[in-house]
């Protein structure tokens, strides 16, 4: 039997005590038979995608199975969790499904985060209705419900709670901080994105869940859920992707390598290798392009989704027409290596 994934980790509850967020370090994917079947017995486990509460009695015996299975990290934290007096949980993915839990849901988006799997390649559909606006905050994730009196707690204990956000999806930094990545605001890379090791997002930056770069990077605009950039690229400041959460679009945006996105331009199109489109030019799917010849001649008129992945391609603005055309990009973008060595 193959097994898609399980995961020990720290829930959090509200009071009426359904869980609200959950907090895995070391997921484990494409678990052995041995150690699935190990841990399914300590928690009386029984088939299915299922969340399990551990108690911390169980801890040393958790942790001597993963310890088992060469899972280290696994274990030396499971043994930390003993500690804790937080709701300790074991979920179980018997299979790549829908998620069924808002702990499944967050197991989902941290093996993204976690680099353990790549945007696309898991399945998150419904997740939206199984999450609801939490309250992020300086003390860790509140139901809004009970906001007002944590907040009034506080302040009668002379301190302040800070609320980062209200969202369905928390900071990915304050649950996953990949290697090799540099990123000056953290509220600007959501839980569940993909940030590939090199790149740099900053201050204006976005990366959105199930959406991210390969590798090294320079990320200073948006890129949306759903859309992934390839090795090299920059997404210059202001620019926009579009993604494929809002209007019903079901057309999956990449960006190829060493492509450039100008400052204040937009993609609605899969965009190939060694591609530019300058600065202040926003190009859809259906928008029409004039095709140039070397000489600079025009040979045709073609919409944008006709050009989808190809490479070495130029898209500017006539000054003068008003024309949006594209010809041979002959300057692919070389990303400053300074910038991106991140260690």
């Amino acid at each position: 039997m193959e097994s898609y994934a399980l995961a020990f980790g720290i829930a959090t509850k509200n009071k009426a005590g359904k869980i609200i967020e959950a907090f895995f370090p070391t997921p484990v994917l494409h678990p052995s038979d041995e150690l699935y079947f190990s841990l399914a017995n300590i928690v009386a486990y029984k088939e299915g995608n299922n969340v399990c509460e551990v108690q911390t009695t169980q801890c040393e015996e958790i942790s001597s199975v993963f310890f088992s299975a060469n899972e280290k990290e696994s274990a030396a934290f499971t043994i930390k969790a003993a500690t804790s007096n937080q709701p300790l949980i074991l979920i179980f993915l018997s299979a790549d499904e829908k998620p069924t839990s808002i702990a499944e849901s967050f197991l989902k988006l941290q093996l993204i985060s976690h680099r353990i799997v790549k945007p696309h390649s898991i399945i998150l559909d419904g997740m939206f209705s199984l999450m609801h606006n939490i309250a992020w905050t300086s003390q860790g994730a509140i139901d809004l419900p009970e906001l007002a009196e944590r907040q009034i707690k506080a302040r009668l204990n002379g301190k302040t709670l800070t609320v980062h956000c209200v969202d369905k999806f928390p900071r990915m930094l304050d649950y996953v901080v990949p290697s090799g990545i540099r990123v000056a605001d953290a509220s600007r890379i959501r839980l569940g994105a993909y940030v590939g090791e090199g790149t740099t997002v900053m201050h204006e930056g976005f990366i959105n869940f199930n959406a991210g770069t390969v590798g090294v990077s320079m990320v200073e605009g948006r890129i949306s859920a759903g859309v992934m950039v390839g090795k090299g690229s920059d997404i210059g400041g202001g620019a926009s992707i579009m993604g494929t959460l809002s209007g019903g679009g079901q057309l999956i945006i990449s960006i190829g390598e060493n492509s450039l996105l100008g400052a204040n331009s937009g993609l609605g199109f899969p965009l190939g290798d060694r591609c530019t489109i300058e600065s202040g030019l926003y190009v859809t799917a259906g928008t029409k392009v004039t095709i140039l010849d070397p000489s600079g001649n025009e040979v045709a008129i073609v919409k944008a989704r006709d050009l989808a992945g190809k490479s070495d391609l130029l898209f500017r603005r006539n000054s003068v027409s008003g024309k949006i055309e594209c010809k041979d990009n002959k300057s692919a973008i070389k990303l400053n290596p300074d910038l991106h060595a991140n260690n």
